[in-house]
């Protein structure tokens, strides 16, 4: 393998650990505890980006499902009862509160309170 094959596969390697990085920093600098830090059934407050916004039904209701992410998990936000949220949009800064739930073994907030970020 050449030098040049090496170091592009080290710059490769590590751009994921350094979005991770940022981002737990973003969400350390916005007051909020990483997702992983948090057990089930905690009240929260979380900060992240947006990874993708999808419409789907939960339980015969229509719902809107957000993936957030912080660099140290991810949660998915459950909006129920609602088709769009304006400003709801993949790649968006978000925070987040509400009590964090699990099912099966995902992490759920269901009809999160929220604040857009820049």
């Amino acid at each position: 393998m050449s030098l040049l094959q090496r170091a592009r596969q080290r710059f490769a390697g590590s751009l994921p650990d350094q979005e991770d990085a940022e981002l737990q920093a973003d969400t350390q600098q916005a007051g909020c505890r990483t997702i992983a830090s948090h057990d089930d059934r905690d009240r929260c407050t979380l900060h992240g980006t947006l990874r993708h916004v999808t419409l789907r039904p939960h339980g015969g209701v229509v719902a809107l499902e957000a993936e957030l992410y912080d660099g140290s998990g991810s949660v998915t936000l459950i909006w129920l009862g609602v088709r769009r949220i304006p400003g709801i949009t993949a790649g968006r800064r978000l925070t987040v509160h509400g009590r964090l739930g699990c099912q099966d073994g995902r992490r759920l907030l269901f009809n999160p309170r929220y604040e857009l970020g820049a």
